[in-house]
């Protein structure tokens, strides 16, 4: 059985910086994408940056923002995304997802076509 499990959210002032992970087990496939999303109140889920396990090809959410980075430690089951200079706006829960298939960038226009997803992590930036 797959699992996500996402931690380091919680409450930052704007301006601040935040690295959220996700510890991944269950995962029997060869390669898969994973990812980061995140879905504010009353909004749609939409997708952040995802990478390919087996390459760490990486994709971001287009307008590109380097506010956002994404990096994974294979050998620790980790992923993690890195937010710096964080704004209110960046008020959300935010999920970790993964699909056995390799559709880069379509994920983060369709997160709905990941297959599994953690709890999601609160993160709440104070203006």
């Amino acid at each position: 059985e797959v699992q996500l499990v996402e931690s380091g959210g919680g409450l930052v002032q704007a301006g601040g910086s935040l690295r959220l992970s996700c510890e991944s087990s269950g995962i029997v496939f060869d390669d898969y994408t994973i990812g980061w999303f995140r879905q504010a109140s009353g909004k749609e889920r939409e997708g952040l940056a995802c990478l390919t396990k087996s390459d760490g090809t990486k994709y971001y959410a287009k307008p590109a923002s380097n506010r956002f980075i994404i990096s994974s430690d294979n050998a620790k089951n980790m992923v993690y995304l890195q937010i710096d200079d964080l704004k209110p706006e960046d008020t959300a829960v935010y999920y970790c997802g993964v699909d056995e298939f390799m559709r880069g960038d379509w994920y983060l226009e369709n997160p709905w076509g990941m297959d599994y997803w953690g709890k999601g992590i609160l993160v709440t930036v104070s203006s």
